[in-house]
């Protein structure tokens, strides 16, 4: 009874993870699935969501203490809009100029992580912080006598569930998603119906990086933040969008539970690199058999 309690609790700490690796990936799936962009700065939009979180949590504390039970709410819209204002600058400057060159802007978004994790460090320091949580995120839920679930985690499950929710309902219900989902398939035809497909990139890879501010305010539930937690993600988060198909919003959601859950369980029996290795290995061979990944896009030839 009680491996079955402990491994239970394991699954649901899989599902937490599930939840930060799903969310990170539905931002990059939205710039690398629809745009074609490799950003390997997407990390570091965790970071930002992260350090806003927490920067909410200490002046709540510090100055508005009234707000202390509800300072979360409004840090989740703080790290959206701060990632997303971000990824907007980013993609005027720099990203705009590299479409079509994956190779340029692997690059130049390796160099922008990089100068990023040190403003990072000059900052708030090089040491993890961590935000204080309001009391209804503290403890636990025990459906038995022998199962503990945090109630951060929880919360986590249910931001996660509606904002893929609101993702999905974006991009398929919505003149934003159809502009997206135009642009994507056909770019010039897509002008020549009046488009403007250069205001639709800049406002599809800003969202994308707003939803990995809002991965970075799920992550301080779970964890502490320093100036690289954000490109622990990162392999990851390609790994799930690859794993499940890179146009397609349903494999990532798929790939990410499958990656997350068979990781968690497989460090109850062993160490938690060897986890990585064995679980890095099986998508491997899966790949090199459907190496258009889980769910590939349906294309007419």
């Amino acid at each position: 009874m009680e491996f079955f309690s402990i491994l239970a609790m394991q699954g649901f700490n899989g599902l937490s993870f599930f939840c930060v690796l799903l969310l990170m990936g539905l931002g990059l799936a939205i710039i690398f699935g629809q745009m074609g962009v490799i950003n390997m700065a997407h990390g570091e939009f965790l970071t930002i969501g992260a350090y806003t979180t927490y920067a909410f949590s200490h002046l709540a504390h510090e100055y508005v203490p009234a707000l202390t039970g509800s300072y979360f709410l409004f840090a989740i819209v703080g790290a959206f809009l701060c990632a997303f204002g971000v990824g907007y600058a980013l993609e005027r400057v720099i990203i705009r100029h590299l479409y079509r060159r994956p190779l340029d802007s692997l690059l130049a978004t390796w160099a922008v992580g990089l100068a990023m994790q040190q403003a990072f460090r000059s900052t708030f320091g090089a040491r993890e912080v961590s935000a204080t949580l309001p009391e209804w995120l503290l403890g636990s839920w025990k459906p038995t006598e022998t199962i503990d679930i945090p109630l951060n985690g929880l919360f986590v499950m249910a931001l996660t569930a509606l904002l893929t929710g609101a993702v999905l309902i974006m991009l398929f219900r919505s003149r934003w998603g159809l502009h997206v989902r135009a642009t994507v398939q056909n770019r010039v035809m897509a002008g020549a119906a009046g488009i403007n497909t250069k205001r639709v990139d800049r406002l599809t890879f800003a969202a994308g990086c707003g939803i990995a501010g809002i991965a970075g305010a799920a992550f301080t539930t779970i964890g502490s933040t320093g100036p690289t937690s954000g490109s622990l993600y990162i392999v990851d988060s390609f790994l799930v969008v690859v794993f499940g198909g890179a146009a397609s919003l349903l494999g990532t959601v798929a790939s990410a539970f499958t990656i997350a859950q068979a990781q968690s369980t497989l460090e109850f029996f062993m160490t938690g690199s060897m986890a990585k290795v064995l679980t890095l290995l099986t998508i491997i061979l899966i790949l090199l058999a459907r190496p258009q990944g889980l769910f590939a896009a349906k294309i007419r030839k």
